[in-house]
């Protein structure tokens, strides 16, 4: 296992849509283990392929000391609930500030293993803004876009400002 640079905001790589993953070998293994010991390193919740420059559609989220670490690739939203939640966000790209933002309270989604099996899980709370957080990232939406200019432009100058102390 191996911890990765990660990405910074403004990088462009982080509004591209990442590809799907089609071999599921040793390399995909290897990879996950890498993003799941980098995003602990960060330290973080969740990251995905694209946050290590790498544009694969590839998530690991650790969100449970008891569930463990999961690993998502190719995750799609397939359900959601009409409900909505606010909840604090950030991310290993840019990391120091966060933001509250609008979530579905419950999604479905499909997704397969690292063997590329095909599963599906319906999540709230946390591992649902997480799922829709990190899958908006895979789809080239880094999480600020969800934000009002205003707060988008506010909360980019404070990140700014702390990189450069």
């Amino acid at each position: 296992m191996t911890i990765r640079p990660i990405v910074r905001y403004p990088d462009p790589r982080l509004a591209l849509p990442a590809q799907p993953v089609t071999v599921f070998d040793g390399a995909l293994r290897d990879l996950a283990s890498d993003l799941l010991e980098t995003m602990h390193a960060a330290p973080g919740i969740g990251i995905t392929a694209p946050h290590i420059g790498i544009p694969l559609r590839l998530v690991v989220l650790d969100l449970d000391a008891t569930e463990g670490a999961r690993t998502y690739v190719n995750p799609e939203i397939i359900w959601a609930s009409s409900e909505m939640i606010l909840h604090q966000e950030g991310s290993v790209s840019m990391p120091g500030v966060n933001d509250e933002i609008s979530r579905y309270a419950r999604v479905r989604i499909s997704y397969q293993d690292v063997h590329g099996n095909l599963q599906t899980e319906e999540s709230d709370g946390l591992r649902a803004v997480c799922h829709q957080h990190e899958i908006d990232q895979l789809n080239g939406l880094f999480w600020i876009r969800r934000l009002s200019r205003l707060r988008r432009e506010r909360l980019i100058k404070r990140f700014e400002k702390m990189s450069r102390s």
